[in-house]
This record gives structure tokens, C-alpha cells and sequence, in this order.
């Protein structure tokens, strides 16, 4: 096993709110990187604190290579340092991610968030094994991150807590919002191995109970909003924390409307972000009474950013 000093410093700093981003298109379908330059600058004057560049949220599995490092390399330099840059490096095929990590290790990448691998439904010990090398060849801090909703298996927590002592594995994003979950990962935390929810609808409950931060899609459109809720809960004001979650909570549902990132990119134009075409097969949401309700909830969130 390589000895990673970086442990102890990324477990602190990557924390807090993190923002899930989409990854713009123009009309013709290319990138768009004049859209995801204005899209990291909302989120830095926003205080989002650390940013996810080709995870799912970012359509990673429709980008061709040499998009992802046009991305990647782009925000790394566009951040310059400020917060964190995490790279989405999970592929279905473990000699495939690792060789990803360290693409986006030479990039600039501060960390990698690495999905537990999709399609192929691994059994618990071939995710511990999946997750160990990448974490001893890829050569970032790795997050690892359970979203059986879209892998079709479950990173269990005694499987995690079998790979958190691991040096370069500095925390866990957690998709699984049930209570049962949230409180077997919490108990899993600790100052060098941190627990991220992966979820917007549970975010404020498994924060309230250990979780030092949430990687969101909800922030890709009120970075400030949603920076508000992530500092009270972390803080343990739960009046706070309660009071931001529920002004939060009609914007978080009207994008589960539609599969991310379809609801989420709808909401860029209003904001002067992009476009809110995604790439086939995923097509951009209809207009009508979704897009009505995405509009209500953005104007009724504009108080509670101006807030701050």
C-alpha cells in the first residue's frame, strides 16, 4: 500500500456543500465551456464549498474522452486552487477506473469520486477489492460513493467499514436516504473518513446526525440556498437546519420530476447558465406543468438566498 500523507488534510477539507455539477451543451450539441465557466463562478460567489466535475449528474457516460478532460482540465484551472475539484473516475470495469483516477490525478484533480461499478452487480467482496485498488493504484483520495438506484448493487456498511481505513479512502457518498442507512453510516464517521449524503431529499437529516456535508444537485441552482442548510446542520442548529430544509424542499421536489439531470438542466436557462438540452438518450424536459413548478420554486427560494 503507497503511504498517502494526504489522508488526514482532504478528510477535512472535503466537506460541507459540494455541488454535483451538470455539464453544459450548446444548440449543437458540444460543449459548452463559456456556460460552465459562468456555472463554477455561481457556485464559488455562492460559497459552494468543493465541486464534482463528470459524475452522474454531469452525464460522465456521455462524454467522449477527450470531452472529459477538456472538462476536468477546464475547471481545474477555472477553481485555481480555491476549493476542491473532484473528479468522477467510477467505471464498470476496475482496471478502467484506475487508469481514469490517475488521468484526472495528471489533470489537476484534487480527489475522485468513484461510484461502486454499475451494470456488472459485483458481490460485497468484489466491491472491496474494486474499491482497495483503485484507492493503492489511482493516486487520489477517493470518495467512494453507494447509489444502488443506478448501479443496481448496494455498497453495504460493513463493506465500507472494511475499506475506511484504507489511507486514500477519505469518505463515502451515500445515495441511500432511508433512516435505517443514514444511521449505520454515521456511526461509520469519523474525523479522517467522512460521510457525505448523496441525497438532497434526506440531506438536512443524515447532516444532523454526523454527515460533515452533502454532495448535491440541488446547489447546481441555489449554491447559496443550499450553503445556508449544509452550515446549520453541520453546526447542529437544528431549528436552522429544519427551516432551510423546508424552504428547500418544494425546489427539491420538483426536480425529481424527471431522472437527473434533465429537471436540474431545465433550470439553468433562468439563471443566464446554459442550455437545458442533455445528451440522448436523456432529452430535455417538456415545457408544462414540471417546468411551471421548477419556475415557482426557483422564484420562492430567492429570499432565502438573499438572505445570507
Amino acid at each position: 500500500m503507497p503511504g498517502l500523507a494526504f489522508q488526514a488534510e482532504w478528510a477535512l477539507n472535503i466537506r460541507g456543500s459540494i455541488c454535483a455539477l451538470v455539464t453544459p451543451f450548446s444548440a449543437d450539441g458540444a460543449l459548452d465551456l463559456a456556460a460552465f465557466g459562468k456555472l463554477l463562478d455561481y457556485q464559488i460567489d455562492g460559497g459552494t464549498e468543493g465541486v464534482v466535475v463528470a459524475g452522474s449528474t454531469g452525464e460522465a457516460h456521455m462524454l467522449e474522452h477527450d470531452e472529459y478532460e477538456r472538462l476536468l482540465a477546464f475547471a481545474v484551472e477555472r477553481v485555481a486552487g480555491r476549493i476542491p475539484v473532484i473528479a468522477g473516475t467510477g467505471e464498470a470495469g476496475t482496471a478502467k477506473t484506475v487508469a481514469l483516477t490517475r488521468r484526472a490525478k495528471a489533470l489537476g484533480a484534487d480527489a475522485a469520486l468513484v461510484v461502486a461499478p454499475y451494470y456488472v452487480r459485483p458481490t460485497q467482496e468484489g466491491l472491496r477489492r474494486h474499491f482497495l485498488e483503485v484507492a493503492d493504484q489511482g493516486g487520489l483520495p477517493v470518495l467512494l460513493y453507494n447509489v444502488p438506484a443506478r448501479t443496481a448493487c448496494d455498497l453495504l456498511p460493513e463493506t465500507v467499514a472494511a475499506l475506511r481505513d484504507h489511507p486514500a479512502i477519505v469518505g463515502l457518498k451515500e445515495a441511500q436516504g432511508t433512516d435505517e442507512r443514514i444511521a449505520a453510516i454515521a456511526e461509520l464517521a469519523r474525523p479522517d473518513f467522512v460521510y457525505l449524503s448523496g441525497d438532497d431529499g434526506t440531506a438536512c437529516k443524515a447532516m444532523l446526525v454526523g454527515g460533515a456535508g452533502t454532495i448535491s444537485v440541488v446547489a447546481n441552482l441555489v449554491p447559496r440556498a443550499f450553503r445556508m442548510l449544509c452550515d446549520a446542520a453541520t453546526a447542529g442548529d437544528r431549528a436552522e437546519a429544519l427551516r432551510c430544509d423546508a424552504a428547500l424542499a418544494p425546489l427539491v421536489s420538483a426536480l425529481n420530476c424527471a431522472p437527473n439531470p434533465i429537471a436540474v438542466k431545465a433550470g439553468l436557462p433562468p439563471l443566464g447558465l446554459g442550455l437545458a438540452t442533455p445528451r440522448l438518450p436523456l432529452v430535455e424536459l417538456e415545457d408544462g406543468p414540471d417546468r411551471a413548478r421548477l419556475r415557482e420554486a426557483l422564484a420562492g427560494l430567492a429570499s432565502l438566498a438573499n438572505a445570507a
